[in-house]
């Protein structure tokens, strides 16, 4: 405990230090008013979250929550920012991505915020011979350039660095990466590459663009197959040490090979866990290049997740990608890609580009964040969920390593073995709304408009599968709006409230979201016969069902209810299925949907 000095200003002097143990007694006495009757730690796990990779946060952290020493900013091993001065000197890089030369939108991200060009050549992007047309009027002295062009990479480059030069750019002056990653286009596409031209690449740059990285560890394709943090972290590190063995049997030193490496992570709405990840992502990388001989920072690229983007309701994803930019930033990304709230519709608009620009310029900019080295640095909470992903993450890391490497795992199929039996696990919690997917699954609107946008290219595939989180949702809705073209109606379920509106509401307002949530549209008003449903749910209290249950779903199939749900969990009869909260929702909704007959 710190004792403050007698400077004639006490601060809560009067007042005795409280102890872990009153809390808890606390705590105890508010769950046992709720019916739990716990003591000590158990008060404490009953209000704690279980996340993936065996992590669970708990309601309280403390000095006692002890964590290896971060540290300092710019030190090994750099948990607290790979440089010591912070994001201070003006925030980090706002990268934008391109897959197609849309008119001007190079330049207007350039004009209007963004500080380097993240761009998609080959398949699925902009055409390679169409580069120079893409950089036509850019300031390649000033603007930075990251290539993405997978199996086109070495032909890219040359074109990238022919470019420069007949612009005049000296070679010292040369920013960005040439993007080579067979790694990760082999989890991509399936098809391996042969490392040599990468190899040759990065000891061009080491020798002659001291300013420019020839390889990118795109940990991107693990975390859109559904991998948790832990493996996105491990993965990324079996592909980097991957990288580092070939580059120095070329011939490059540990220090160069290193240099010539960027890291791309994924940012998410959980904000603490993705403060963490990239944290405890410079931790491991540090330890990695320790014992290779040459401790080392790692540069971050973050992007804010495709798996969290929705296609209903689009216009959440703005909510989302801030919670997940304002997380990268402080977690200390180098350089952030806010993708466009409409990423997941097809080709984004002037106005989604400007949004996701903006999102960076005013947490930079309005908010400071930048402003503050390692803002998180010192929270207990974050610097023991850093210490504890960090060992899950390395402890993953070791399984690639003990069965062969990144490359060995990506083809005997352990690793997508590995990430899809994460991601069923996380889809039961999707499926069950305890990971809820605000306009999808909780709050969903059928009135919405659809947002609708150009198609994008067809990105490369083959390898790993790419994941949503909506995606058992959105075929539910799928079905529903089928049903409302040929019919032109939504499929309806009566909700036959009884007793008052304050016993019935809650529970109403609960069937009404449920049922929204697979584009069941729900009838509130008049009678059953009149409503146009074949299906109802009771909804009341628990005290109401005891006297009127029975005789109410006796009405409703006298009036020709084919099935029939309670809201909540009594036993009755003549109830078909309970709904409640924590019930598999998906389910439920496509039986429901089976039932009435769409397809």
């Amino acid at each position: 405990m710190t004792v403050l000095p007698d400077d004639g200003l006490p601060l809560a002097a009067e007042f005795p230090d409280a102890t872990h143990e009153q809390w808890q007694r606390l705590v105890e006495g508010v769950l046992r008013k709720s019916g739990k009757e716990v003591s000590g730690t158990a008060a404490e796990d009953a209000l704690s979250t279980t996340l993936e990779d065996g992590l669970r946060t708990r309601p309280l952290y403390t000095a006692r929550d002890t964590a290896p020493d971060p540290g300092l900013p710019g030190f090994a091993p750099f948990i607290r920012g790979a440089r010591p001065e912070g994001g201070v000197a003006g925030g980090w890089d706002v990268r934008q991505r391109h897959t197609t030369l849309a008119d001007g939108a190079v330049l207007t991200d350039l004009e209007n915020g963004g500080t380097s060009l993240w761009l998609a050549l080959g398949e699925g992007g902009i055409p390679l011979a169409d580069l120079r047309r893409a950089l036509e009027g850019v300031y390649l002295d000033l603007a930075p350039v990251v290539l993405d062009a997978g199996r086109d990479t070495a032909e890219a480059a040359e074109a990238l660095l022919a470019l420069h030069q007949d612009k005049g750019v000296e070679p010292g002056a040369v920013r960005g990466n040439l993007g080579g990653d067979p790694l990760g286009y082999e989890a991509r596409t399936g098809a391996a590459q042969d490392f040599a031209p990468y190899s040759g690449l990065a000891a061009r740059c080491a020798r002659a663009y001291p300013g420019l990285r020839a390889l990118t560890v795109d940990a991107l394709p693990y975390h859109e197959a559904g991998g948790s943090a832990a493996q996105e972290l491990g993965a990324s590190l079996g592909t980097g040490v991957a990288y580092l063995r070939a580059l120095t049997e070329a011939g490059l030193t540990v220090e160069e090979a290193a240099g010539q490496l960027e890291f791309r992570y994924a940012a998410t709405a959980d904000q603490f866990l993705t403060i963490a990840k990239l944290r405890a992502a410079r931790r491991l990388w540090a330890r990695v290049t320790e014992v290779s001989g040459a401790p080392s920072a790692q540069v971050q690229h973050v992007v804010t997740s495709p798996v969290m983007m929705s296609r209903r309701d689009p216009w959440v994803n703005m909510l989302r990608t801030t919670v997940a930019t304002l997380a990268a930033g402080v977690g200390g990304a180098d350089s952030v890609t806010v993708l466009p709230f409409d990423h997941a519709l097809g080709l984004p608009d002037a106005f989604a580009r400007r949004i996701a620009r903006n999102t960076s310029t005013i947490l930079v900019e309005e908010s400071y964040l930048a402003r503050v080295i390692d803002p998180a640095g010192g929270s207990w909470y974050v610097e023991k969920l850093t210490d504890e992903l960090a060992a899950a993450a390395w402890e993953f890391f070791r399984t690639i390593e003990r069965d062969g490497g990144q490359a060995a795992v990506l083809r005997s199929g352990r690793l997508r073995t590995d990430l899809a039996t994460t991601w069923a696990e996380r889809s039961k919690k999707l499926a069950k709304r305890r990971e809820p997917i605000t306009g999808v699954s909780e709050f969903p609107l059928l009135a919405e408009k659809p947002v609708e946008r150009a198609p994008a290219p067809e990105a490369p595939s083959g390898g790993l599968p790419r994941v949503r989180r909506d995606e058992a949702f959105e075929e539910l809705r799928a079905r529903s709006d089928a049903h409302l073209a040929a019919t032109g109606a939504r499929p309806r379920i009566f909700l036959a409230t009884f007793g008052s509106a304050a016993e019935y509401t809650a529970r109403a307002s609960f069937a009404a979201n449920l049922f929204q949530a697979g584009g069941i549209e729900p009838v509130t008003e008049g009678d059953f016969a009149a409503s146009g449903a074949t299906e109802a749910v009771l909804c009341s209290s628990d005290a109401r069902y005891a006297e009127q249950a029975e005789r109410t779903a006796e009405s409703l199939r006298a009036a020709g209810a084919r099935h029939l749900f309670l809201a909540g969990r009594g036993e009755y009869a003549g109830v078909d299925r309970h709904v409640f909260a924590g019930c598999d929702a998906v389910d439920v909704l496509s039986a429901t949907l089976d039932r009435m007959g769409v397809s």
